[in-house]
């Protein structure tokens, strides 16, 4: 489905980021894979060229433009083009539980910085390559943008406001044949592996709020989106949000 075509993704060192890496090398793109260890995008690499596809890594602070127009620049450099732009990364704070009241300005900052101004970073700097590809800038949301969250007031107001600038870019975009979608997973990843070490009794009470009754998995589950939307068969779909969550949230 993509072979030819470059994708690039932030955060694809661990969980979803990883698993849509996995996945669009597995469909034929060549991938750049950022994270800001440099070490864990690497072995990322080392997978995706253990089964034969095409990698390369890049230490990326998304919150960094300089650092962003920089890994835009190796996926020309390596592969010629760039037809996807894949923001995953977040905060460090994305999984703090806080009433708002407990909230601190540091924790507020650094998720504006990650999901918001990462978020136009990566626009701006693929724009130009994406424009030479007709290609597609695609926004790792969450399903607490769309409810709200108690305990993550934060990230959900941050994953909320996502969605509006990936609508206000298709509006912006489509004209010069530029597409801009966000995906909303629920699936597996160290840090829900994590939560539910904490609290076990969550897995089950997740699984069966989904109504396909299971939790996905980020190459398997999440990553043939990613590539149905980088590919050409999405060629008339902008400003959406996919909820790819077993049904756990519809809309």
């Amino acid at each position: 489905m993509l072979s030819g075509k470059a994708v690039l993704l932030t955060g694809a060192s661990q969980g979803v980021g990883r698993g849509l890496a996995l996945a669009a090398a597995s469909a034929g793109a060549s991938v750049v894979i950022t994270a800001r260890n440099l070490a864990a995008a690497e072995s990322v690499v080392e997978e995706i060229q253990a089964r034969g596809g095409r990698a390369a890594a890049c230490r990326c602070d998304a919150t960094d433009r300089a650092e962003v127009e920089a890994a835009v620049a190796v996926a020309l450099a390596e592969f010629g083009r760039l037809d996807a732009l894949v923001h995953n990364a977040t905060s460090r704070f994305s999984g703090k539980k806080a009433l708002a009241q407990d909230i601190t300005d540091e924790d507020w900052n650094d998720q504006v910085a990650v999901g918001l101004r990462a978020t136009f970073h990566c626009g701006q700097a693929a724009l130009p390559a994406l424009r030479e590809t007709s290609g597609t800038l695609i926004v790792l949301v969450s399903n607490a943008g769309i409810e709200g969250s108690l305990p993550l007031v934060v990230y959900s107001a941050i994953k909320g406001a996502q969605r509006g600038l990936v609508k206000s870019l298709a509006r912006e975009w489509g004209p010069v044949g530029v597409r801009v979608n966000a995906i909303a997973p629920v699936a597996m990843t160290p840090a829900m592996g994590k939560f539910f070490d904490d609290q076990p009794e969550m897995k089950d009470y997740i699984a069966t709020g989904a109504s396909l009754r299971r939790i996905g998995e980020p190459e398997a589950d999440i990553g043939p989106v990613l590539n149905f939307l980088v590919g050409p068969n999405s060629a008339f779909i902008t400003g959406q949000t996919l909820l790819v969550n077993g049904g756990a949230t519809m809309i």
